[in-house]
């Protein structure tokens, strides 16, 4: 087995360049990224030392309130995607923000939309966040219940894997600020339940694969119901430059801010490659990897939902505490599974690309694509599992 951690040094993977070759036997799916590259090794660890802005939330110009709920949840400086959108976000401006995962994309956009709900009239910053998948969208949910406790401020999270009728109830009130996934958003809309038009700022998170061929003609639909909105802000980890003309139909005159060039994965993780060779057990590779102790929280990346449910079923006969999140299962499994990681119950979780993005769980010291994701865009999204919020962690790719 070769691993970083055997020899010392970390793997600095960069963005495939050149033809494309297959990676894996996933029935003739063909992956954008270069195993040759993945194999290469870097001889420099690169850990990145995350900038000090030379600000603290207490001295900032903020609701008072406000400021004491971002100082309970244990933040002291706004990070750098925060310090450098809050002031031109608090006069209205459109924004495309470019950050890492694990950079605080999620309070850049909240923290200056509560600030102006509370500063004017609410009815003026009435806002819809899209979020492409459900465990996101129930993250930026929790975070908006703590940034805003004791505001006498709502909100409301639609998701699909729920009752849709009881959605459509629970619209009759009104909410400050809706977070959901773009499906169950349309579906609400076209029910006569959600009425776009009266919202007046607009959040795109993960844009970049709510802009690809699954969301693309929901958010079109979506947006174009907004036509009285005052605010629009793009928030990504990366960017592609084939969405540009979708962009543009989106937002006018954004401001960028780009915290790195979004074609990079982070520099807080050290990565590297597990060359199966021909004949190997795989699973048994796995096994030898999950023998360090210091790997006590770990996220397993599969292609397919059949292969999770079988890899959590082996590591569970081998000892190893797991379970598993992808599409076919429940939306309370999916829950439950995320809540048992959290708290310790479960080492392992065996995931599809459902929760490469917006999943920000705690001290996750080890993420693992046990095959090949299909484009770069999605290792990015993956191995920024771990090492968040300027912590280090590490990352390994099986190579068949």
């Amino acid at each position: 087995m070769q691993t970083g951690a055997n020899k010392g040094k970390a793997n600095r993977t960069k963005k495939a360049k050149g033809p494309n070759q297959k990676a894996g036997n996933r029935k003739g799916r063909k992956s954008q990224l270069n195993p040759e590259l993945l194999i290469q090794k870097a001889v420099v660890s690169t850990v990145k030392k995350s900038i000090t802005v030379d600000k603290r939330f207490e001295d900032m110009n903020l609701q008072a309130q406000l400021k004491a709920n971002i100082l309970k949840m244990g933040f002291v400086s706004p990070t750098e995607i925060q310090d450098k959108t809050f002031d031109k976000l608090m006069d209205g401006g459109n924004l495309i923000g470019i950050a890492n995962t694990g950079t605080g994309k999620t309070g850049a956009f909240l923290i200056p939309v509560l600030e102006n709900m509370l500063r004017g009239e609410k009815e003026k910053y009435t806002s819809l966040i899209v979020v492409p998948t459900r465990e996101l969208a129930i993250q930026v949910y929790d975070e908006f219940k703590k940034l805003s406790a004791k505001m006498n401020l709502t909100a409301a999270c639609y998701i699909g894997g729920t009752n849709v009728e009881k959605d459509v109830r629970s619209l009759k009130n009104r909410f400050d600020l809706i977070i959901g996934t773009p499906g169950r958003l349309l579906d609400l809309n076209q029910r006569g339940s959600l009425k776009l038009n009266q919202f007046k700022i607009l959040v795109l998170d993960e844009f970049d694969k709510m802009l690809d061929m699954g969301f693309i003609h929901d958010i079109r639909k979506l947006v174009g119901g907004m036509k009285q909105r005052k605010q629009t802000l793009l928030f990504s980890a990366t960017k592609d430059r084939k969405q540009q003309v979708v962009i543009d139909e989106i937002v006018t005159n954004p401001f960028l801010v780009e915290i790195h060039s979004g074609d990079s994965s982070s520099e807080n993780v050290d990565q590297d490659v597990i060359k199966v060779e021909s004949g190997q057990d795989k699973f048994k590779l796995l096994l030898d990897v999950l023998s360090n102790p210091e790997f006590s929280k770990v996220i397993l990346f599969t292609e397919t939902k059949h292969l999770a449910n079988r890899l959590a079923k082996k590591l569970n006969n081998a000892g190893v505490k797991a379970d598993q999140i992808h599409g076919n299962k429940s939306q309370n499994y999916r829950v439950n599974a995320l809540k048992k990681f959290k708290n310790g119950s479960i080492r392992v979780l065996v995931a599809t690309d459902v929760a490469a993005r917006g999943i920000d769980i705690d001290n996750v010291s080890l993420v693992i694509n046990y095959q090949i994701p299909n484009d770069y865009d999605t290792y990015i999204h993956r191995v920024g599992r771990t090492g968040r919020a300027g912590n280090t962690g590490t990352a390994y790719t099986f190579v068949d």
